[in-house]
């Protein structure tokens, strides 16, 4: 079957990792306060413990987001939890502003990784995202992210594997401006 030419394909099936990222519409920073920081962060940590999805690695910015995590027995489940993260975080925001209709997210991105080095590559590259985007020097100093509680659980030695791992090659969607004033 051909690709629809105008959104991401979606082909979702095996279990194992993967890695989604999600752009606000019209990359606009809607979630930047903290109160709507803490909304998407924890409305991503309470769907993925629902859909059963392990989280790995997580950096939520005011307009998009992403995370790698590892699925349950198939990963068809995936789209469910993209849509409800979706549908939840934004009745929050357009309550709040008292714009119903209002669309907050545009699409959503996701890649299956099957290769040991992709899994670390992406895992690198999220754990590093706010450092990549000018928010904070050392990623473990963002709060909206994993690098931080990553650096603090992790064994040393894969700690070092992952933080030295190349991620400067890797096609991800992250054409997105962040204002540090807005996150920290």
């Amino acid at each position: 079957m051909a690709d629809w030419p105008h959104s991401p394909a979606h082909r979702l099936g095996q279990a194992g990792a993967y890695m989604v990222t999600a752009g606000t519409y019209g990359k606009q920073p809607l979630f930047r306060s903290l109160d709507r920081l803490r909304l998407l962060c924890g409305t991503l940590f309470q769907l993925a413990d629902k859909y059963s999805w392990l989280l790995q690695a997580w950096a939520v910015f005011p307009n998009h987001y992403h995370f790698v995590a590892l699925s349950p027995a198939e990963a068809t489940s995936l789209r469910p939890l993209v849509r409800h993260l979706h549908s939840v975080t934004a009745r929050a925001i357009n309550a709040q502003e008292k714009t119903p209709r209002r669309r907050v997210w545009f699409e959503y991105w996701d890649s299956h990784l099957t290769y040991q080095r992709s899994y670390f590559a992406r895992l690198n590259y999220v754990h590093g995202n706010a450092v990549r985007h000018g928010v904070v020097r050392a990623a473990s100093g963002y709060p909206w992210c994993s690098a931080g509680w990553f650096e603090r659980r992790a064994d040393r030695a894969f700690f070092r594997t992952i933080t030295s791992f190349p991620c400067d090659r890797l096609r991800v969607p992250d054409d997105y401006l962040v204002d540090p004033s807005t996150v920290l």
